[in-house]
């Protein structure tokens, strides 16, 4: 039913990232590449993976970006929009079009029928694949050629996050990674080391000690949100024993195999048999703030908030994501958004947004939304020096990109997976439903996600 990667293939980031933007089909052949099932396929909406020809193009003087201004963006954003039009000549008008990924996607979807469109929009990891399977979106090559957008500066692990078939489909912007949150007053009272676990065993042995030396907290740790987190933060869980949603780089689900089901019962045994966790209702970090519980991960675009509501009341402490009993390294996703453009407006705003979504991420302006966000510098000729002078968390969370590592297929370009992990989920840890039942439901359910909306269609 389902197609991988052959064992000589190369990952999807390696493949994708040397065959370049813009080269065809063809060449992606040559490479050996994935099987039609899985990304670097030679299908495509688009007849030029390099995206439309701007020979004789001049950009447009006003365009419109749409956002839910992640990380509490707004402000820093309007600052880099500012610094735009001064030097273009270009006004950008930026729209709260929701206030979060789904809510920006509902909106852009509903425009393909009807409606203005944005110039540029934010498009979230489990949502730009979807944008390319209904063709609404353009390939970047000749779009960056045009606005001189220098390619090769961008961390190419993240870059290649938003390749396919040749192409590119969106540049990274407010790109982050899960980060162990904590609360170093808690360990120190624990007589922990000031450090993250290395291991989620190692863990399971510090939560008694940390609960127990903290009677006024709720939970020793608390899983992040389910409808915002399960499906991402869970894979460093599912890594780490040697499993994932999928099998790496490929659609085969695996979700409910038996080293799946044993990540699983680690999760909901936190919870119920062993008690020292809970499950945040709305944010985790929140309720770390508060000084309930002692420990959570939560996104790095949440870094510069948390220290702000944290200041004056603990010292907080980040670091790298634990490892499993198989797997200690890299067990970290990457998550985050990305910046594209729509297909169905015209080339001079096409062009016009080129040239902004290179001016929003150049080595400059990315390390000045990390300092304000706690989301990655995207450039590598980035000087963060002041960043982390300022800052010395967000060193943390810049080393911890070189253990990253892809996110499932399962996750990232079936639409709706998300959705359907974080339900599953909740039965697991909040109806102590039984781990292997659920997970062989929710791979019925993958699979039927595969074979009805994307079997066929790349």
């Amino acid at each position: 039913m389902f197609a991988s990667l052959t064992n000589s293939s190369l990952s999807r980031r390696t493949l994708l990232g040397a065959a370049g933007i813009g080269l065809g089909a063809a060449v992606l052949a040559g490479c050996g590449g994935p099987s039609v099932a899985g990304p670097g396929a030679s299908s495509s909406p688009s007849a030029d993976p390099a995206g439309p020809d701007f020979a004789g193009v001049s950009p447009a003087k006003s365009i419109t970006f749409w956002s839910n201004h992640p990380g509490s963006s707004e402000a820093i954003t309007q600052e880099i929009i500012a610094a735009f039009t001064a030097k273009e000549g270009i006004e950008v008008k930026l729209v709260t079009a929701g206030s979060n990924y789904e809510e920006v996607a509902t909106k852009f979807q509903a425009a393909q029928a009807g409606g203005q469109l944005p110039d540029i929009v934010v498009f979230s990891d489990v949502w730009w694949f979807r944008y390319f399977l209904a063709d609404s979106i353009i390939p970047l090559g000749n779009a960056l050629k045009a606005a001189e957008v220098d390619i090769a500066d961008y961390r190419q692990g993240l870059f290649a996050d938003y390749q396919y078939a040749g192409a590119q489909w969106a540049v990274p912007w407010a790109r982050s990674t899960p980060l162990f949150y904590y609360n170093k007053n808690h360990w120190q009272a624990a007589g922990l080391e000031d450090r993250a676990p290395k291991t989620w065993a190692e863990f399971n042995d510090w939560a008694p000690r940390i609960k127990q030396a903290n009677a006024d907290i709720t939970h020793a740790y608390e899983h992040p949100a389910l409808a915002d987190y399960a499906g991402w933060t869970l894979q460093n869980i599912l890594w780490g024993y040697g499993s994932g949603w999928s099998k790496q780089n490929s659609f085969e689900i695996t979700c409910d195999d038996e080293k799946a089901v044993a990540a699983l019962t680690y999760v909901q045994d936190s919870v119920y048999a062993n008690g020292w966790a809970g499950v945040a209702s709305k944010s985790g970090t929140d309720d770390l703030a508060a000084g309930a519980i002692a420990a959570t991960l939560g996104s790095t675009g949440s870094l510069v908030g948390m220290q702000k509501a944290t200041a004056g009341k603990f010292d907080l402490g980040v670091g790298f994501l634990p490892g499993g009993p198989v797997t200690t390294s890299p067990v970290c996703p990457t998550g985050g958004a990305g910046v594209g453009i729509p297909k169905n407006i015209a080339k001079e705003n096409q062009l016009a947004a080129a040239k902004f979504i290179g001016f929003l991420t150049d080595p400059v302006n990315t390390v000045k939304f990390a300092g304000a966000t706690g989301y990655m510098p995207v450039r590598t000729s980035a000087d963060t020096s002041s960043l982390l002078a300022a800052n010395p968390l967000a060193g943390e969370a810049i080393k911890q990109l070189d253990v990253t590592r892809p996110q499932d297929y399962a996750r990232a370009f079936l639409p709706g997976a998300d959705q359907e992990m974080a339900k599953s989920i909740a039965q697991i840890v909040t109806q102590k439903a039984d781990v292997k039942t659920t997970m062989t439901s929710l791979r019925g359910v993958l699979e039927k996600i595969y074979d009805g909306q994307v079997k066929g269609k790349i």
